[in-house]
């Protein structure tokens, strides 16, 4: 419940009462590393609000930030808050496109760019006359920098306050479905949410999180940002992908959250350095089993998590009983950019794979005639950055959010998704086919990175599927192909012994290609862009259920 405490009050209390605690580790290249404590970053924050306040903003302009997780995004985005003004953040990994929209749609005065692999492309969609700041570490330009400013400025005094119903942020959705949205929260919302996030989980100043997901995304501002603004966590950060295991093995988290591609990433990670059935054997065997299962989870830097969260998309449950197996108490969760991250998760007693748990504290859900899981949340969005026609359409005439996906609830309020209500997809013989539980079936497999089940208009559906990174290195060797082909003959025999006679796949097609963020085939936050990958592959799927096969090498 709220405290009627907001965001900033909790963040003056802990620039006084953790003054001396490290807030942030930051990496700043070659394995060395930069502490800020409490007061040195709140003393950054006050110096560029103060700059802030001497550009001639209008209270409530919005300001931008495009840059990788650091400490700097967080530092700045309270500086905006603390100088009256509303953040705007965009993906580090955003196309030109969607920088020009995303800055004209949000009318952003000025732009801080931090840590950047592709500032190249990013520039491109940045206007001539935007202003613009650089963090450290960001790429070479001839802007002003944040360290010019905290040593030029003087920092703001007192503890500037800003009103429950005061717009903080504007979270442009990813944009799996076309054009990102912006989802205007307030002040109020995300403390509310914050702090349910904080009580559920018992977040304390003594944990440890590494923050790598985009903070960008409403999942890491509200369970990483927004819960150490509460509990002053220590927060370390990555560098780079190539020194991830380094970061979190430096970091340990107590806490952890990630998404189900990566939680897959990782499993088969381990699945090279040790064979899926040999491990699963040493497993099984007493003592040496507890101490097999320790040393997979020190070998990922997970040692010393005491709660892992997943979310932003559906996990396959076996995955989750892989890792509880393990002894991760790993959860899955279940929450939208609308809701700031503040709807489901798995508690003690109500945490069964499949299941994303059930309402936080304060949330109130119920399933439409059409099956469509509708939410009311403490942290529900104020609406579409201007786009009001949209929000209201998204409403309910008594109010509960339509989250457009599809669902269903036990008794005891535990909650399964079944899909999206826009994916579900009618074949040629008017039956509807929902792709994500299919989709979770075929991911549990080892051998596989992702899948995309289609075949709207076909008589029965398909699905491509992308090979394991081992895999793929090895997918042009014809050796390669006929060991795998009775894989996913097995694969395929097993899904459609588990789905109703129309869903029942057709052929799998396995590609050899990567799908990524890069590439377009996946939002800043691993989701599947559905279209993009229907467009790339479209003209070859006639042609597949034409050639009659199981399985096809795409």
């Amino acid at each position: 419940m709220s405290t009627g405490k907001l965001l900033l009050d909790y963040v003056y209390e802990n620039e006084i009462k953790h003054a001396n605690k490290v807030y942030f580790t930051q990496p700043i290249g070659g394995g060395q590393t930069k502490d800020y404590t409490w007061s040195e970053a709140l003393d950054r924050a006050r110096r560029i609000a103060a700059w802030l306040q001497t550009q001639g903003f209008e209270p409530g302009d919005r300001i931008g930030i495009v840059s990788k997780n650091c400490a700097h995004f967080i530092i700045t985005e309270l500086a905006i808050w603390m100088a009256g003004y509303v953040t705007v953040a965009l993906y580090p990994t955003v196309n030109a496109e969607t920088v020009s929209f995303v800055l004209d749609h949000s009318d952003c005065k000025l732009l801080f760019v931090g840590k950047l692999d592709t500032w190249d492309e990013i520039q491109k969609g940045v206007p001539d006359d935007m202003p613009c700041v650089a963090f450290p570490l960001a790429p070479k330009t001839d802007f002003t920098t944040v360290d010019h400013i905290c040593e030029t400025t003087e920092p703001l005094e007192g503890k500037p306050s800003r009103g429950a119903d005061e717009l903080g942020m504007i979270i442009y959705t990813s944009g799996s479905t076309g054009r990102p949205k912006g989802v205007m929260h307030g002040f109020g919302q995300m403390s509310a949410a914050a702090e349910g996030i904080v009580d559920a989980l018992e977040f304390t100043s003594a944990d440890r999180c590494l923050s790598y997901l985009p903070l960008a995304h409403v999942f890491e501002r509200a369970y990483i940002e927004c819960s150490s603004l509460i509990a002053a966590q220590h927060l370390f950060f990555a560098e780079s992908l190539t020194t991830f295991v380094a970061d979190l093995n430096r970091a340990r988290p107590t806490l952890f959250i990630s998404v189900p591609r990566l939680w897959l990433k990782f499993q088969l990670g381990v699945f090279q350095k040790q064979p899926e059935k040999k491990l699963a054997m040493l497993m099984k065997i007493p003592i040496l089993g507890g101490i097999v299962k320790k040393k997979v989870l020190t070998g990922l830097g997970l040692d010393q998590v005491r709660l892992a969260g997943s979310g932003s998309a559906p996990i396959p449950a076996e995955l989750i009983a892989w890792y509880r197996e393990l002894g991760l108490n790993l959860l899955e969760g279940y929450a939208m950019s609308e809701d700031f991250a503040y709807s489901h998760l798995s508690q003690p007693g109500f945490s069964e794979p499949g299941y994303v748990g059930v309402p936080y504290k304060g949330v109130d859900v119920k399933i439409s005639d059409q099956g469509e899981i509708l939410i009311k949340s403490a942290g529900c969005m104020q609406g579409y950055f201007k786009q009001p026609e949209l929000t209201a359409e998204c409403f309910t005439e008594d109010g509960y959010f339509k989250t457009g996906d599809r669902g269903e609830r036990k008794p005891n309020g535990m909650l399964k998704i079944t899909g999206r209500v826009k994916e579900i997809f009618k074949t040629s013989k008017g039956k509807y086919v929902a792709p994500a539980p299919i989709e979770n079936i075929i991911n549990n497999n080892s051998h596989v990175e992702l899948s995309m089940v289609t075949g709207s208009g076909q008589p029965q559906p398909c699905a491509l599927v992308v090979l394991s990174e081992d895999e793929r290195a090895k997918a042009n060797d014809p050796a390669s192909k006929d060991r795998l082909t009775p894989v996913f003959e097995s694969l395929l025999a097993e899904i459609n012994g588990k789905v109703e006679h129309h869903e029942r796949l057709q052929f799998l097609a396995v590609v050899s290609d990567d799908w990524t963020i890069e590439n377009g085939m996946l939002t800043p936050t691993m989701k599947l862009r559905r279209t993009a990958v229907e467009d790339a592959y479209g003209p070859k799927i006639a042609d597949f259920y034409e050639a009659g096969s199981k399985i096809v090498w795409a």
